[in-house]
């Protein structure tokens, strides 16, 4: 048997299992690479205010009392976001059970969205792209099927070029590949769209699929860094020294307020489009909490994540660390200070939605995520002639 035969049969084996997988993650992944800017639009009669021509904000904390009024009464303030862009509410987030409410920062009316549809379905789509919808305990198994099925994808499209590689490069041998071709039908109309689409989705299928697998797995992960030379780190690490407490300046101080540690946090950053301000370390992403949850804590600094104006989307965001006493800033994990590893592997997260190249980049990914369900269609249709039809002939 040639080569070429076993790369087929490897390839269409590979397209049978995993088809039905990558459907699900193509057909997810064409809504999630706008995830973001449909809950916007979804939320956007709460999330936008009217500026009063004369104006002025009201001070911050008397945003949050607002905010904390409304609330439910146990509901435990998370964090809150203020953005420069004067028709931007407020966000004030109680977790996962209050959820976000949105200020007016004239008026202090507080609205929480009446329908959180939008944002629910965005969320079960990320459940269903990474994890097959499984929760609990059969969460592990979901992510281990999509895994594997993504690197299929990968696979497919590598052996796919591999098949599509004409014998002659002529006009005559290239255009059924290159272009779609009118009036075709049955076999023939799709084996050209599945050559077409795979080709024209070739290269931003294989940076999805690559970068899917450095998200996905850790051995993928750490490749990363040592292709830089560096050490394997684990998503979202601070600096060592930031994991214990530290103590208050003298045993009577009392922590700044939220407004007065924004007002450092902006002064630091005079650039700033949005920040998100919360009460203790970040979460780092796949590394365990240093106590456990029950171990009773010391004094916590603030973080905040800022976003500023006029960067891509991979460098705006930087994570920062300040003294909750002083105001100090204590640290900082921005684009610029990370090592060569850090910035490809963040890279990498951006790339798998597009992001990293704007809306323009969330388009293709979109785009690419849709070829990959016409990809599956036309496979498929072509291993049922292949099986069942009359017609069907053997490679």
């Amino acid at each position: 048997m040639s080569v070429r035969k076993v790369v087929f049969w490897l390839h269409l084996t590979a397209g049978l299992v995993a088809g039905v997988i990558i459907a699900v993650m193509s057909a997810t992944g064409v809504a999630l690479a706008f995830e973001h800017e449909i809950v916007a639009w979804a939320e956007r009669d709460v999330r936008r205010v009217d500026a009063p021509a004369s104006a002025t904000a009201l001070p911050l904390d008397d945003l949050l009392a607002k905010a904390r009024a409304a609330a439910p009464e146990n509901a435990k303030l998370s964090g809150v976001t203020v953005s420069r862009d004067p028709r931007d509410a407020v966000a004030v987030n109680f977790g996962r059970e209050a959820g976000v409410y949105y200020v007016n920062h004239y008026t202090g009316d507080t609205i929480k969205p009446a329908s959180m549809r939008t944002a629910d379905l965005m969320r079960t789509l990320v459940e269903w792209h990474r994890y097959l919808g499984r929760s609990g305990e059969k969460r592990p198994l979901g992510k281990a099927v999509t895994g594997a099925c993504n690197l299929a994808f990968l696979f497919l499209a590598c052996s796919g070029l591999w098949l599509w590689w004409p014998r002659a490069w002529n006009a005559r041998a290239l255009r059924p590949s290159l272009w779609f071709v009118r009036g075709a039908s049955g076999k023939t109309r799709d084996w050209n769209w599945h050559n077409v689409t795979g080709f024209w989705s070739l290269p931003v299928l294989i940076v999805l699929t690559i970068s899917g697998a450095v998200i996905g797995y850790k051995w993928a992960s750490d490749l990363v860094y040592r292709a830089a030379g560096e050490t394997p780190q684990p998503p979202g690490a601070l600096s060592p020294a930031l994991s214990a407490d530290f103590a208050p300046p003298s045993p009577d101080a009392r922590p700044i307020s939220y407004a007065a540690a924004l007002t450092h946090i902006q002064s630091a950053f005079p650039d700033w489009k949005t920040i998100t301000l919360r009460q203790g370390l970040p979460p780092r992403r796949g590394a365990a909490p240093a106590t456990p949850p029950s171990a009773p804590r010391g004094p916590q600094p603030y973080s905040a994540t800022v976003v500023e104006a006029g960067k891509n989307y991979v460098a705006a965001s930087t994570v920062v660390v300040i003294n909750a006493f002083t105001g100090d800033l204590l640290d900082r994990a921005g684009y610029p200070e990370q090592t060569t590893g850090r910035k490809a592997r963040t890279w990498m997260r951006y790339l798998h939605t597009g992001q990293a190249l704007g809306w323009i980049g969330q388009l293709v990914a979109a785009l690419a995520s849709l070829g990959g369900l016409l990809l599956v269609y036309t496979g498929f249709a072509l291993a049922w002639r292949r099986f069942f039809s009359r017609k069907g002939t053997a490679d």
